[in-house]
């Protein structure tokens, strides 16, 4: 068996009208959500799937450069293949490499989790993911929607003002009572311009929000500021997150080794594969600290990330990102429904436990009607407007690309 082809179709779901969120010192405006679909065939006929990055740059240098280095090759001999490339072509590489393992794991019968370093178990935790940008009072209804829905943990995006975004958390623990679980992605708190959050605000807000147990806190400052990481987290406030803008390996062992946070963020398959996933995760064993998945895309991205979750215990990879979008009638965040209609078979989730299928490959099929339903719309998907000092940033992509200044 041959690898005949390597393909990257970048899909956009636009939502009904602009969404537009108010936060402190500026505005957000969301168009549409992108996605890409990765699939790598055989000369049998056979296909793999993955998630992948969604932007133009990506696609191009896919069917540049790595789809010509992998057509020719023998997908079972992928431990082998030596692609060498700049850090993003390797990254990408790596993203394009999981699709390569699931058509070798569908040839061998086997679920993609073997191949991945192979299962110690068949579940892993999910988390609703939600809450951007709005009044204290509807995060709180969101987070008990979500804890509804069955998930035992919500995220949300605060970015209100301390006073405000202190009494967020105030009202979704009364609303969600003692034991549910609320994890805060603070990742506005230091780009909001003038208004940006001190370290001495931030440690003075960690204070009072550790009152009301939260998993985490995540990123609230500068992800590449490894020393204010560690200087935040040496107060013992509350457990802290990081790592989901890392860079690269070195960056990652710097945030473990360092013991800068509780838990590390990772996206498996925009940040380096199941194979330095794996390297990340065996350091973190080392430290005694825990993994956590960033997965803001589409099931097909949770599916991909949880198969390589489930081949370490829950002591190790603790938490699972699952986007929680207003689609068929759900409550969540806006819609999104590109993110569910992108598998033939919804996930088999159950009181907020993924169980992982164990049929070959990724266990469950994409379904390709999806690339026509929604056709690439070039451009970026989101726009974060700041009052003071005046800048615009548009956003496409989603952690290869992002933070663009608007030209």
């Amino acid at each position: 068996m041959k690898i005949a082809k390597v393909e990257a179709f970048l899909l956009s779901c636009p939502l009904p009208q602009p969404l537009k969120l108010t936060f402190w010192n500026g505005e957000r405006t969301i168009l549409k959500r992108d996605a890409m679909i990765l699939r790598v065939t055989s000369d049998t006929g056979a296909r793999g799937y993955a998630p992948g990055p969604a932007h133009e740059r990506a696609a191009h240098e896919i069917r540049d450069v790595i789809g010509p280095f992998l057509v020719g090759q023998d997908p079972l001999q992928w431990r082998s293949f030596r692609f060498q490339g700049d850090l993003e072509m390797t990254k990408l590489y790596h993203a394009v490499e999981i699709a390569v393992m699931d058509l070798a794991a569908r040839h061998a019968g086997k679920p993609l989790s073997e191949l991945a370093g192979g299962r110690v178990r068949d579940t892993i935790k999910l988390y609703g993911s939600g809450g951007m940008y709005q009044p204290p009072e509807k995060y709180a209804a969101e987070a008990k929607a979500v804890q509804d829905m069955g998930f035992p943990a919500y995220k949300y995006r605060p970015a209100l003002g301390p006073d405000e975004d202190l009494r967020t958390v105030k009202l979704m623990r009364e609303a969600t009572g003692p034991k549910f679980g609320i994890m805060i992605d603070a990742h506005s708190w230091w780009r909001m311009g003038d208004k940006s959050y001190s370290f001495e605000q931030i440690a003075a807000l960690a204070k009072e929000i550790a009152k009301y147990g939260p998993v985490w806190l995540e990123e609230p400052l500068p992800p590449d500021d490894h020393a204010a990481y560690r200087k935040l987290k040496a107060l013992n406030l509350l457990p802290i997150a990081t790592g989901e803008h890392e860079q690269d390996e070195a960056g990652f062992l710097d945030l473990i080794q360092t013991r800068a946070a509780n838990y590390i963020q990772m996206d498996v398959c925009c940040q380096g594969g199941f194979a330095m996933g794996r390297r990340v995760c065996d350091a973190i064993s080392r430290q005694n600290l825990k993994f956590a998945f960033h997965s803001w895309g589409t099931v097909l991205e949770v599916l991909a990330a949880a198969h390589f979750g489930v081949c370490f215990p829950e002591s190790v990879v603790e938490w699972l990102e699952y986007p929680c979008h207003g689609n068929f009638g759900r409550k969540g965040m806006y819609p999104f429904p590109l993110a569910d209609e992108i598998l033939l078979k919804p996930l088999d989730i159950r009181n907020g436990i993924l169980t992982v299928p164990d049929a070959p490959g990724l266990g469950v099929d994409v379904d390709e009607r999806v690339i026509e339903k929604y056709p690439w719309i070039p451009g970026p998907w989101s726009y974060f407007k700041i009052h003071s000092p005046p800048e615009t940033i548009a956003v496409t992509g989603d952690h290869s690309v992002k933070w663009v200044e608007a030209k």
